[in-house]
Parts: C-alpha cells; structure tokens; sequence
C-alpha cells in the first residue's frame, strides 16, 4: 500500500468534516444582517475565511496537544491523528501552526481595518482576535490545557455561537441588538453537540490518560443527557428569536430539521458505548449544518 500523499496528510490533519461549524456561524450571522439590511459580501468573505483558519488552526493544535500527551493512543476511537500516525513530527506540526497563525492574524487584521470604523471597535476585535488564537491553541496545548479540565464546551459556545455570530453580524452592522444573542446561542451550543459527541465516544480514553472532559466529569448517562439538553435549547432559542425578532413565516423554516435532531437525539440517547457513537460524529455536524442553512435561508427569506 502506497504512503499517503503530503496533500492527503495535511487535508487530513486540517479535519475539513469540521470546517461546516465555522462555516454555520458565519452564516447565520451574514443572513441576520442581511435580514437587516446591512450584509457586506467583502466582510462576509473575510470573517469566513478567519474562522476556517482559526477553526484549522485548532484542529492542528488539537493534533499536537493529544499527541505529546499520549491521549491520542491506540485505545482511541476517533479516526487516527497525523501525529498519532507518524505521518507527521512534532516539529513539522509546530511549523505548520506558526504559518496558520500567520495567515490567520493576516485575515483577521485585514477584516477589522475594514469593517471596524472608530478606534474603541478596532482595539476590542484585535482583542478578541487574540483571545481567539490563543483559545485554538490552548485547548489542548500546554502545561494546563482547558480542554483537559472541562471547559471545551464553554469556549465552543463562546467562539462558535456568541463571538461568531453575534461577531459577524457587529462587523457588518455596526452595532448590536440583544437578540442576535438568541441565534448565536443556538448555533453555539449545535457547535458544543459536536464536541460533546467526540467526548461521549472517547470518555473512556481520555478518563484513563487524564483528560477530564466535561463527560468525563458528569458520566455518560448524565453525558447523553446533556445532549438532548444541547439539542433542545439550540431549538427553542431558535424559536424565541423568529417570534420576538422576526415575526414571520419565513423565521420558522429552521423546523423543517427538526426530525433529523430528535431522531440523532433518540440514537445518541440509546447508545451503550464509544463504538456506537462513531457514527454519529458525522450526523451531529450534518444536523447542525442543516438547521443552521435552514434558519440563514428563512432569515434571508423574510
């Protein structure tokens, strides 16, 4: 069998099934604006493009991390890691994060100087532009991951729902209404499900190397519970922003993805073990991405 091509292994190490969360927030945000008549397709273009490096930027620090600390092993149930393979060494991957964290501060700096128009605007995303870098990063990376104590889903929500969303809809705007806090909840806690599947799937793994996930802290019975929680308080913010904000029809369209989310919520509820959520992985990001379109066409829509 012929190694894998260095295009294949750095595709592979760049995880694109993941790349439809960043995708999904930026979207929502855009459509929102757009809904309010302040859409720009250029910072569109440019918040889309920072968040996938951002989001690759964690994947391939997530792949450093887990490796150096031995969690990425052959007791894992995830599709195997560039690190974890051998394919790749830990200094070409620490090079490779230096180039993204590159490219990424390039995007990102070129998207506020111009969407952001009063200094206070320019120094407050500069900030959060940082913190954003530094949370890809530490994830998994360092002496004291936050990964490892729990709090991954709490910087999902933040980064994938509050920031993302509510983020791209500021830059475009130029201002913020309280609600939009209601789609970028949703879109962010669809973001945590994703997590929280990984987490369900390798909480006996990361139990044994150390790694105290917030599953591992609450157990899988109350891990799968939390699911449907996650799932569920995706929709009913949903809800309450198409009946406080929008105010039509068009605001609903989000529920046409209802049957897919109770159906993946009943499977995960039901499952016994690790091996049984593998597939799912793949579901919840497909469940995510759909209701996310899906309130984005409605918004545009309306």
């Amino acid at each position: 069998m012929n190694p894998p091509s260095s295009l294949t292994i750095w595709l592979d190490a760049a995880r694109p099934k993941t790349l439809p969360l960043a995708i999904a927030s930026i979207l929502c945000g855009s459509a929102v604006a757009k809904w309010h008549g302040t859409f720009s397709a250029s910072i569109a273009a440019l918040a889309l493009l920072t968040a996938l490096l951002l989001q690759i930027l964690s994947n391939l620090a997530n792949d450093y991390g887990d490796a150096v600390k031995g969690t990425d092993n052959e007791d894992r149930l995830g599709p195997q890691r560039a690190m974890q393979s051998g394919l790749v060494t830990a200094a070409t991957m620490r090079k490779a994060m230096i180039i993204n964290i590159i490219l990424t501060a390039i995007s990102g700096l070129t998207l506020i100087l111009i969407s952001c128009k009063n200094p206070h605007d320019i120094a407050g995303f500069l900030v959060l532009g940082l913190l954003a870098i530094a949370a890809s990063i530490a994830y998994t990376v360092g002496n004291k991951p936050y990964g490892y104590r729990g709090l991954g889903d709490l910087s999902v929500l933040i980064f994938f729902g509050w920031l993302g969303v509510a983020g791209t809809y500021y830059l475009q705007a130029g201002q913020i209404d309280a609600l939009i806090m209601l789609p970028a909840t949703a879109c962010g806690l669809l973001a945590v499900g994703v997590l929280n599947i990984n987490n369900l799937r390798d909480i006996d793994n990361d139990k044994a190397c150390g790694k105290q996930t917030l599953v591992v802290r609450m157990g899988p019975q109350w891990g799968r519970k939390y699911h449907l929680v996650l799932l569920s308080a995706s929709v009913v913010c949903f809800s309450l922003f198409a009946l406080l904000e929008v105010k039509s029809l068009f605001g609903w369209l989000f529920i046409l993805s209802l049957p897919l989310l109770i159906n993946h919520g009943r499977q995960v509820y039901n499952s016994t073990d690790g091996e049984a959520l593998r597939p799912m992985m793949a579901t919840i990001v497909k469940c995510a991405l759909i209701t996310n379109l899906l309130f984005a066409i409605g918004m545009i829509l309306a």
